[in-house]
């Protein structure tokens, strides 16, 4: 499998990372904000001035979910729309969104449907987004 590493198109890469990060932002911060706090019974009392950690956090976790979606998609030979939503689907639901739930399930987490729901959307349209942009930019 590791072979396939030169098959990845770092740009795509590079953009997928960028879009995933911006849409975190906007998701967080400007769509649904008031939503994600209430999730963790944290109605007003997020910070002002989080810490920096999570403006880098997010990217350096994101970024190994999609070197691994490029390596899969170039492992598994998804080239076609059709192919990428397909696939795109069964990692955003099957992992990501499944996982979100299984974080999610904690008793630390007081809302862990609606958290599961807001988090995992957030997963899924990442992810999708993400298998376009690596598709539309790939190797031939």
């Amino acid at each position: 499998m590791i072979k396939y590493i030169s098959k990845i198109n770092w740009l795509a890469v590079l953009l997928s990372l960028v879009f995933y990060s911006f849409l975190g932002w906007l998701w967080f911060t400007v769509l649904f904000p008031n939503q994600y706090a209430g999730t963790l019974d944290k109605s007003g009392l997020m910070p002002a001035n989080p810490d920096p950690m999570y403006f880098y956090g997010p990217p350096l976790t994101i970024l190994p979910t999609i070197i691994t979606t490029a390596l899969l998609m170039a492992v598994l030979n998804i080239h076609t729309k059709k192919a990428v939503l397909e696939f795109a689907l069964v990692l955003g639901l099957g992992f990501l969104v499944a996982n979100t739930f299984d974080i999610a399930i904690n008793p630390n987490i007081p809302h862990p449907m609606s958290y599961g729901l807001l988090v995992g959307g957030f997963q899924l349209v990442g992810m999708l987004g993400s298998c376009f942009i690596l598709h539309a930019i790939r190797k031939k």
